[in-house]
């Protein structure tokens, strides 16, 4: 039995194609394996708070000695960094923003990655001080984006900061094995947006059904 986090990132409700998309590959996959567990957040609508100074004194004060405020003050982290380590498939929604991920996104980013949470730091390793804590992993990131030709040797791959990013935050805490599933062309509508989508659907109904 597989313990699934979804989340969704965009502030759209029924218009947000990677809403709509992240839904679907749940739903299909709760159809294929009844009894897998999903926890659900939905950071687009419900967003999680911006790392502040507070925050930074939390994480970084040894747990035995943070006061009543910095337990406060990590609190929603420690929250998220629990549901990422539970969890063995995350599932995620994500538009592209100017070419990255909503800030949104990023401030979920910025709760989870976390020393001595989601990623050990030895500073008397100088050649690796920094050590992943993640490990057998699984990431379905469903993309919704403006336009097309972001894919590596397409005119604008060197646009593209949303796959390399994700691709390197989150190997950095150890998960690795990420596929991505794109919706293009939502700009343009029509039929460009119509197989863009049938595309997405065929390929989350492969990779459930694998």
């Amino acid at each position: 039995m597989a313990h699934i986090l979804q989340i969704d990132s965009s502030p759209r409700g029924e218009r947000s194609h990677s809403r709509r998309m992240s839904r679907e590959f749940v739903e299909r996959w709760k159809q294929t394996y009844p009894n897998d567990i999903v926890t659900y957040r939905d950071i687009g609508r419900n967003p999680v708070p911006h790392v502040d100074e507070p925050w930074i004194a939390a994480a970084f004060t040894p747990p035995e000695q943070r006061t009543p405020e910095q337990w406060n003050a990590i609190q929603i982290s420690d929250r998220l960094v629990d549901e990422l380590l539970a969890a063995d498939i995350y599932v995620i929604g994500l538009p592209m923003y100017n070419f990255s991920v909503p800030s949104t996104f990023k401030a979920y980013i910025d709760q989870i990655v976390r020393v001595g949470r989601t990623v050990a730091y030895d500073p008397e390793n100088a050649e690796i001080p920094y050590k992943p804590l993640l490990s057998d992993k699984k990431m379905f990131v469903i993309t919704a984006r403006g336009g097309s030709g972001f894919a590596p040797g397409e005119p604008y791959a060197h646009m593209n900061h949303q796959d390399p990013y994700l691709r390197t935050i989150f190997g950095f805490i150890g998960v690795t094995d990420i596929t991505f599933i794109h919706v293009e062309n939502d700009e343009l509508g029509g039929i460009t947006l119509a197989e863009s989508i049938a595309n997405a659907r065929s390929r989350i109904a492969q990779l459930v059904g694998s």
